[in-house]
Order: C-alpha cells, then sequence, then structure tokens
C-alpha cells in the first residue's frame, strides 16, 4: 500500500478534530476533586495527540517534497550516506560502513533515492543521480562537472 500525502493531512485533521473535541470535554466537564486528576490525565492525552497532529501535518509536507523530485533511477542501490557499500543476502542489504539495514535487496532494484546532483562529464553529457551515486562518481569521473541541485533547481532545470 502507497502512503500519500493527502493520507497523512487526512489522519492529521482527524486528530486535531478529536484533540479539540477532548479539551472541550474535559474543560466543560466539573471539576470535583476525585475526578480532577483523570481529567488532566485525559488533557494531557490531548497534548500528545496535538503533537502527533503536528508530526503528522510535518511528515505529509516532507513526503509531498520528496515525491515532487525526480528518483535518481540507477540500476542498482546504494546507501544514501556512503555510497556503493551495500552488500545484500538473504533479502536484506546492508551498509558496511554504517551497517544499516534494508529489509530487501536495495542492491539488486533501481535507486529510489531523490536526484540531488547533476554530473556533466568531460564529453558534455549530463547525469541526473542521489547522494549516494554521486559518490561513486565523484571517484570514477575524471574531470567530471559536478552541481548540487536544491529543491527549487529541479523545476528550472528539468
Amino acid at each position: 500500500m502507497t502512503v500519500t500525502p493527502a493520507q497523512l493531512r487526512a489522519f492529521a485533521s482527524r486528530a486535531e478534530a478529536l484533540t479539540a473535541e477532548i479539551r472541550e470535554l474535559c474543560g466543560s466537564a466539573p471539576a470535583e476533586p476525585a475526578e480532577r486528576a483523570h481529567l488532566q490525565a485525559a488533557l494531557h492525552a490531548a497534548d500528545w495527540l496535538a503533537r502527533g497532529a503536528e508530526d503528522l501535518q510535518h511528515a505529509a509536507e516532507d513526503l509531498a517534497r520528496l515525491r515532487s523530485q525526480p528518483l535518481c533511477g540507477f540500476g542498482w542501490g546504494v546507501c544514501p550516506e556512503h555510497g556503493n557499500t551495500l552488500s545484500s543476502r538473504a533479502g536484506v542489504a546492508t551498509c558496511r560502513v554504517c551497517r544499516r539495514t534494508w529489509n530487501y535487496d536495495r542492491l539488486g532494484q533501481p535507486c529510489r533515492e531523490p536526484v540531488t546532483w547533476k554530473v556533466t562529464d568531460p564529453a558534455g553529457t549530463e547525469t541526473r543521480m542521489c547522494d549516494g551515486h554521486v559518490l561513486g562518481a565523484r571517484a570514477a569521473m575524471g574531470g567530471a562537472t559536478f552541481i548540487r541541485l536544491d529543491a527549487g533547481a529541479f523545476d528550472e532545470q528539468m
């Protein structure tokens, strides 16, 4: 199942509405001494729910931003931090440097990291690639030009 930014925003809206309902209910209830602690606990839970709603909104924004960027698409995956340092065994990929693992054969699938670099080789051929792939390209492509793309550069240069 694919998660969409709209789904995350809908969850955030539901969490905000539930937070408001809890605060209204607990704020309007008579606060007898025996109930006060329980109502405070409910209000505390509403505060956590409000924080969760904010986190869901941020996650929706981040996911939308990520999806608006083109993907690297090289025929093999890499560690986003260390480049061509993956090994794969029994369907699990592991970076040999940081020991981060992915529960699928990341090495054997096309790269799904966002494009962050424009690389121009000495012949003038441009290639778009992610942070991990650019590490290997820097080592292998003498005389190439590497330009870091910011989020706004994709609209202008793609």
